[in-house]
């Protein structure tokens, strides 16, 4: 689960289990032009720093706990994240409609959390 770094219990979050995270994370990856497999931490050698995206702070991330974004990243995603939004909103594949439906539900956290200078957390 995603949620802003606040105290609000009813705030937004958006959550998936283990799995449909990682198909996530592997759909915003192949976005962006590679395969979420040859990164370091995900079985293969490839540096973070070799990828020019702005998304690396969420794909490099653990699945939970860890550091939250800070809102300065979360600000820099965000952009990129609406794009694929835009991108992919009117296709009519019902995989690719729900990685645009957990995309749009990202963004709001994100904005939340900018909206109240907190970090998002990984829980």
């Amino acid at each position: 689960m995603l949620f802003p770094g606040d105290s609000e219990v009813n705030g937004p979050d958006v959550s998936w289990s283990y799995t449909g995270f990682h198909m996530f994370r592997q759909w915003l990856a192949r976005a962006e032009g590679f395969a979420l497999a040859e990164m370091e931490g995900f079985g293969g050698d490839r540096s973070w720093s070799s990828v020019p995206t702005a998304l690396a702070p969420l794909l490099d991330h653990p699945d939970d706990g860890g550091p939250g974004l800070t809102p300065t990243q979360c600000a820099a995603m965000l952009p990129r994240l609406e794009a694929l939004v835009d991108q992919w909103q009117n296709d009519s594949d019902p995989v690719l409609r729900r990685r645009v439906d957990d995309t749009r539900q990202l963004v709001a956290v994100m904005r939340d959390c900018l909206d109240k200078d907190v970090e998002l957390v990984f829980g």
